[in-house]
């Protein structure tokens, strides 16, 4: 199959009866002061009874014989609503029945090829647009340990996705998410706040 560049085509206004994975509700609400006000939103049509919707996942790659530095796996995909390539941590929705860790070691295999040897965090529920959606997720941070040098397993992915991975030294995950920037990425808020969030701690160690 000849490879080409993602664009977009058409962008035209649809009916919330003919949308698959969202919907759009109107709230009304009363505020602090007593006053009773109106709020759009979207809504995933997906969510499961564990309530959570998905899982992003922060994987620390790591050696036995130290052959390379702790480092993570990111990816590079098209997003159709930003018309652009999204550089994100691998993610995935939590299907019925799975949990917020083993929905994270599954993606993780299937995005990056990358086998999980341990959960080491999993957050709270947190939510990351709330102006303008109830979509929330969790972060599992998995460990994945290699015997030796790095390795560049090939991933499972579906028909239709289309994922580039590239791992990254935890040291130089702002760096690199910079660098992504400049080339006209656009860079996931989560990703950028966590690799913030790493930079500065190291700062403040010093």
């Amino acid at each position: 199959m000849t490879e080409t560049n993602p664009r977009i085509i058409s962008r035209v206004e649809m009916s919330p009866a003919d949308a698959k994975w969202i919907t759009l509700k109107k709230i009304k609400y009363v505020d602090q002061e007593g006053v009773e006000r109106l709020w759009e939103c979207a809504e995933r049509r997906t969510r499961k009874s564990t309530g959570v919707d998905a899982v992003a996942i922060f994987a620390i790659i790591r050696s036995k014989t130290n052959a390379f530095p702790p480092s993570t796996v990111v990816i590079e995909q098209y997003r159709p609503p930003i018309g652009k390539v999204i550089v994100e941590l691998p993610a995935g929705l939590i299907d019925e029945g799975e949990s917020a860790e083993s929905t994270a070691i599954r993606e993780l295999l299937e995005e990056t090829g990358y086998v999980a040897d341990k959960v080491i965090e999993v957050s709270p529920v947190v939510v990351c647009d709330p102006g303008m959606t109830n979509a929330n997720m969790q972060l599992v941070v998995l460990n994945v340990t290699l015997d030796d040098q790095l390795e560049f397993p090939t991933p499972k992915l579906e028909v239709g996705e289309h994922i580039i991975t590239k791992v990254i030294p935890m040291s130089k995950l702002k760096a690199e998410l910079e660098e992504y920037a400049r080339k006209d990425f656009v860079v996931d808020a989560r990703l950028s706040h966590f690799a913030s969030g790493f930079a500065l701690a190291q700062e403040l160690k010093m």
